[in-house]
C-alpha cells in the first residue's frame, strides 16, 4: 500500500527500457526494409509507444513517442540519415503518428492511474476489514495501539506516530517523539480537527495530524509524516483507520464500566444482604439470648432446675446459630469483595474432610455420615479454613434435612478433585436449584431454621479457588451436593500421579 512495499527501482532504468524499445523497432524496421511498406514500418514504432504507455511512467512513455516518430523520421522516411522530409504528404504522416503516439501515452497513463487507485482501494479496504477483525478480539488499549501503529506503518510511508489516552493518566506517548509532534498530536485531540495540508488547518507542515475520536469521546492521535497533499483518498483511509480504533477503545471503555458497575452493584447487593441478616436473621437470636438471660438473672432464685437448663439450652443453641451466621457472613462478604485470592498452601483433603467429620460427630450420635476418601490421593493447594467450612456446610445441610446416611465421597477426575456429600432427604425442585445458591435463599417446605448462607458461601468458596459447586438429584430420590478443586500439574514432590 505504500513504497515501502515495492522493490524500489533505479532512476535510469524506465530510460534504458526506452532506448531498448527505440532500438527493436529500428532494428525491426531494417530486417522488413524492401518487403514492406513505410506505413507497416511507421507501426512498428508505434506498437512500442503502445507497449511504453503501458509499462512507464507517463514522462518516460512521451519521450519514447517522440524519439519513436523522430527515428522513424531519421531511419526510414526520404531523404533517410537526415531530418528533412521531402513532401508534403509524409510530414503529415509523421505529424499524425506523433499525436497519436502522444495520445495513446496519456489514455495508457490515465488507465495505468486508475488501475493502480482501483489496486490500491481495494488493499486499503481488506487493510480495513482484516483490521476490523484483529481488533474484535483486542481486550486491552495497549493491543489497540499495537495494531494500530501496525496498520499505519502499513499503509503510509511515514514514520507514523500514534498516541493514545490511558485512563486516569497523561497521553501516552513513545519514546523520542519529538517536541514539536507532541504539541501537533496534543492540538489535533484538543481541537478534534484533522490539521496539515489538505485538511484547512496548519497547511504548512509536512504531516497529518489526525484526532482518534470526537471531542465528546477523545481517544488519542496520530502524526503521518512525509504525506502528499493532493492524497485526499489516502487521508481519507488514514481517518478511517482512526475511526475504526476509536470505536474499539470507546468500546474497551464501555466494557471496563460495564464490568466496574457490576462489581458495584453486587457489592451493594452483599452489604443489603448483610443489613438483612443483621436485621433478622442476627437480631432475632440475639434477642432470645438476651431474654432468656434476663430471665436467668432477674428471676433465677424462682426457676427450676428444668426450666434453667432449658434457657441454658436455649442460650446455647442460639449463640451457636448467631456464630454460624455471623461467620458465614462475614466470609461471604469478605470472600466476594476480596481483591486478592486467598493464601493456599499444599493440604491434603483426607485430613480436611477428617477433621470436619470428627467435629460434626457431636451432632452425628448416630454416625450418619459415611465417608469415603482413598489413600494416595494427590495433595491441593488451597485455603483449608475455606475448604474446611464448605465441607462443614454441605454435611450441616445434610444432617439438617435428612434423616437417613448421608454419604460423603471423594475422588480424583480428569484433573480436579471431586468431593460429594449425598443424601436422601427431601428432593430440591428443579425451579431451586439455581436459587438456592443465591445468598438467603432457602428451601423452606423443609421447616428448618436456617439463614440461606451455607450453599451461596460455599458456591464462592469453591469458585475463588478455581472449582465449582453443583447440585444433582440422586436416582430414588435426594440430592447430590459436589465441589470441585483443581489439581496442580505438579507435587510438592514431583509430578502428579
Amino acid at each position: 500500500m505504500n513504497a515501502k512495499t515495492h522493490f524500489p527501482r533505479p532512476p535510469w532504468l524506465p530510460w534504458l527500457v526506452v532506448l531498448a524499445l527505440i532500438s527493436v523497432a529500428t532494428a525491426g524496421g531494417f530486417l522488413l526494409d524492401h518487403r514492406v511498406s513505410l506505413t507497416s514500418e511507421a507501426m512498428l514504432y508505434v506498437l512500442v509507444v503502445v507497449v511504453a504507455s503501458y509499462t512507464l511512467e507517463f514522462l518516460p512513455s512521451v519521450v519514447c513517442a517522440v524519439c519513436a516518430v523522430t527515428a522513424f523520421n531519421f531511419f526510414f522516411v526520404p531523404p533517410r540519415w537526415t531530418f528533412e522530409v521531402e513532401s508534403q504528404e509524409h510530414l503529415i504522416s509523421l505529424f499524425v503518428m506523433l499525436v497519436v503516439a502522444l495520445v495513446i501515452s496519456h489514455l495508457a497513463a490515465a488507465l495505468r492511474r486508475e488501475t493502480e487507485l482501483a489496486r490500491l482501494n481495494v488493499l486499503r479496504a481488506t487493510q480495513l476489514q482484516e483490521l476490523a477483525t484483529q481488533l474484535a478480539n483486542t481486550s486491552s488499549s495497549n493491543g489497540v495501539a499495537e495494531s494500530g501503529q501496525k496498520a499505519f506503518d502499513q499503509a503510509f510511508t511515514g514514520p507514523s506516530i500514534l498516541a493514545v489516552l490511558v485512563p486516569n493518566a497523561s497521553t501516552e506517548f513513545a519514546s523520542g517523539v519529538d517536541a514539536g509532534v507532541r504539541d501537533g498530536l496534543r492540538s489535533t485531540m484538543r481541537e478534534a480537527a484533522a490539521l496539515g495540508p489538505g485538511t484547512g488547518r496548519w497547511p504548512g507542515l509536512n504531516a497529518w495530524y489526525l484526532p482518534i475520536g470526537n471531542k465528546d469521546q477523545m481517544a488519542g492521535a496520530v502524526c503521518i509524516q512525509n504525506i502528499d497533499a493532493a492524497d485526499l483518498s489516502g487521508r481519507e483511509h488514514a481517518q478511517a483507520l482512526c475511526a475504526l480504533l476509536a470505536q474499539t477503545l470507546w468500546r474497551l471503555k464501555l466494557a471496563e464500566d460495564m464490568h466496574n458497575s457490576q462489581a458495584e452493584a453486587q457489592r451493594q447487593q452483599v452489604q443489603s444482604t448483610f443489613l438483612a441478616a443483621i436485621s433478622h436473621d442476627l437480631r432475632t437470636p440475639l434477642a432470645a439470648v438476651v431474654g432468656a438471660a434476663s430471665a436467668l438473672q432477674t428471676q433465677g432464685d424462682k426457676l427450676g432446675a428444668a426450666e434453667k437448663s432449658r434457657l441454658v439450652d436455649s442460650i446455647l443453641s442460639e449463640a451457636t446459630h448467631l456464630s454460624t451466621v455471623t461467620e458465614n457472613t462475614l466470609q461471604l462478604v469478605q470472600l466476594t469483595n476480596a481483591a486478592q485470592p486467598p493464601r493456599r498452601d499444599w493440604e491434603s483433603m483426607e485430613e480436611i474432610v477428617g477433621a470436619v467429620v470428627a467435629r460434626l460427630r457431636v451432632r452425628d450420635s448416630t454416625r450418619r455420615i459415611q465417608s469415603s476418601v482413598p489413600e494416595g490421593l494427590p495433595l491441593i493447594r488451597v485455603d483449608p479454613v475455606l475448604i474446611a467450612q464448605l465441607v462443614a456446610n454441605l454435611l450441616d445441610n445434610a444432617l439438617k434435612y435428612s434423616e437417613d446416611a448421608i454419604q460423603l465421597k471423594v475422588c480424583v477426575q480428569e484433573k480436579s478433585m471431586l468431593v460429594c456429600v449425598k443424601d436422601r432427604g427431601p428432593t430440591i425442585p428443579a425451579s431451586l436449584q439455581q436459587t438456592i445458591f443465591k445468598p438467603y435463599s432457602r428451601n423452606d417446605q423443609s421447616g428448618q431454621r436456617g439463614a440461606g448462607l451455607g450453599l451461596a458461601l460455599g458456591r464462592v468458596i469453591a469458585s475463588v479457588h478455581g472449582g465449582s459447586l453443583t447440585l444433582r438429584t440422586r436416582r430414588g430420590g435426594g440430592n447430590s451436593f459436589c465441589f470441585s478443586v483443581p489439581l496442580s500439574e505438579q507435587q510438592p514432590g514431583g509430578a502428579l500421579p
